[in-house]
């Protein structure tokens, strides 16, 4: 039987593992496109935010750019620009001036007073970059450029006016007066945005730090500064490890519950093909005993039909044999029958008040020549009244089915001890022989139905495999319970215990 059940075992295994196997690395494969995926979702939001802050600041500035031409283009009085153009750079919040130059390089107007030479210098310095400034604005467009000025600016550009212009600005005011309702309104509750420069935060609208943005950009316009943001709460790496996490609990648990379905699955199917293979060797060994008392019936029917045996002495013995072998097929017939109505619920027993002592003195005064005639010395150990309220004949039953055990598993030392007594109240009956033993790991199961030993001399000894089964269904409709004490080089210890009666004392 151990063949199928490796076979069940192994198909079981791939069963319950393939699923889970497969799953894993399915999930494992779509969780790394998915992760990809994610990722490049999540940056390039990010990157469109920061790219529209960057856009934002740009069409700032060009609309400054736009309103300074339209301020030149109406003033052509000098005196009257640079009144203009001081009149609106307040409009700007940032702006601290607005310095216009010639294509000479020289400074015509400064909205606010400068060091015009040192102007004049950062422009001519920049001499390649104007030139091709002019050089863009012939092809219809306009480039800023910018020029770093300590905590200023200098934004630089070429006019539709043929001017060179510089804008020089203040870059934190830029930040928190130009930018940070654009960048308040983008953030919302999402996103944390922070512009910062040498590693501090110029502004933010969460506190936290350039390390622990999980974007960041150069700022356009302004050299140095930098933009950054967040995901408010768990960051995507997080997310993504949370769902790891997550997966692999889930893989676990599937794992987990298949692993307990097929275990429950295989316990089930080893016991009923354990059960199958049980019933074939209670019907084989049903069969054995049932076919050897028939056979020396038979064989001494005959005998004696034949007239073959003329002394009467030895007549008597054959005519004692068969009534012996009858006696022995009737039992094991009366056993099988017993133990079928007990499996199917339809034998009731009679509970009345019983002595326990009376009914082991019938049994052991019954048994007593019998067992002699064997070679047993078969003692009975008593005390007084000892009464139970129980079913006399199943009672009965219990003890001839644990004395025909005693005597069938003695070998040598063929001892057999019927004890009465009591017990912390209870009234008990006990067998002890001094036969083979029951080992350890079997005692367990000797009570299930149609289990017989597989291990020691008791497998070879030939049964039903119903007998302590009967033992056990009878005793527990009967209220009591049963103690074994067996040890495979002493023998085995049977103790069947009953509640006393209550209002019966006992000393």
């Amino acid at each position: 039987m151990n063949k199928p059940i490796k076979k069940i075992t192994i198909i079981l295994t791939v069963i319950s593992l393939f699923p889970i196997i497969f799953f894993s690395i399915n999930e494992y494969l779509s969780l790394n496109k998915n992760e990809k995926i994610i990722q490049d979702i999540y940056k390039n939001q990010l990157e469109a935010i920061i790219f529209s802050i960057n856009q934002y600041s740009d069409d700032i500035v060009r609309s400054w750019m736009f309103k300074t031409e339209d301020i030149i283009r109406q003033n052509k009085d000098e005196k009257l620009l640079e009144k203009s153009l001081k009149e609106y750079l307040p409009i700007t919040q940032s702006v601290k001036n607005i310095v216009l130059a010639d294509t000479s390089l020289d400074v015509l107007i400064a909205a606010k007073f400068s060091d015009s030479e040192l102007i004049s210098k950062i422009i001519k310095n920049n001499i390649n970059l104007v030139r091709r400034f002019f050089i863009y604005k012939n092809q219809n467009y306009q480039k800023i450029e910018s020029i770093d000025f300590g905590e200023d600016v200098l934004l630089l550009f070429v006019t539709n006016n043929d001017k060179i212009c510089l804008f020089q600005l203040n870059k934190k005011d830029f930040v928190t007066k130009n930018l940070s309702g654009r960048i308040r309104s983008i953030a919302s509750d999402q996103f944390m945005v922070g512009i910062f420069h040498s590693g501090n935060a110029v502004y933010s609208t969460e506190n936290f730090t350039i390390e622990e943005a999980q974007q960041r950009a150069n700022f356009w316009l302004i050299p140095g500064y930098q933009l950054a943001m967040s995901v408010k709460g768990d960051t995507l790496e997080e997310i993504i490890h949370t769902r790891i996490y997550t997966n692999i609990a889930l893989i676990a648990a599937l794992g987990l519950l298949m692993s307990i379905g097929m275990y429950f699955v295989y316990r089930n199917i080893k016991r009923e093909m354990e059960l199958a293979q049980i019933k074939s060797d209670f019907v084989s060994n049903v069969s054995h005993e049932l076919r050897t008392p028939l056979a020396l019936i038979n064989m001494y029917a005959e005998t004696l039909e034949m007239d073959r045996i003329k002394s009467e002495e030895k007549k008597k013995e054959y005519y004692s044999i068969i009534s012996g072998e009858t006696n022995r097929l009737s039992n094991i017939v009366n056993r099988i029958l017993s133990f079928s109505k007990l499996e199917a619920g339809k034998r009731n027993f009679v509970l009345e008040k019983i002595d326990l002592n009376e009914i082991a003195k019938k049994i052991y005064a019954t048994y007593l020549h019998h067992l002699q005639n064997r070679q047993f010395e078969f003692l009975f150990v008593t005390v007084g009244e000892i009464i139970i309220k129980g079913d006399k004949e199943a009672i009965s039953e219990v003890i001839v089915n644990l004395i025909d055990n005693a005597s069938k598993y003695s070998k040598e030392i063929k001892k057999i001890i019927l004890r009465t007594g009591i017990q912390d109240g209870f009234g008990f009956v006990e067998v002890e022989d001094s036969g083979i033993g029951i080992a350890k790991e079997e005692q367990d199961k000797i009570f299930d139905k149609f289990y017989r030993a597989s291990k020691g001399l008791i497998h070879d000894t030939k049964g039903t495999g119903i007998g302590l089964a009967l033992v056990k269904y009878i005793v527990e409709g009967n209220n009591g319970k049963i103690e074994l004490e067996s040890d495979t080089s002493k023998g085995s210890k049977f103790r069947i215990l009953f509640p006393l009666e209550e209002d019966k004392k006992y000393v």
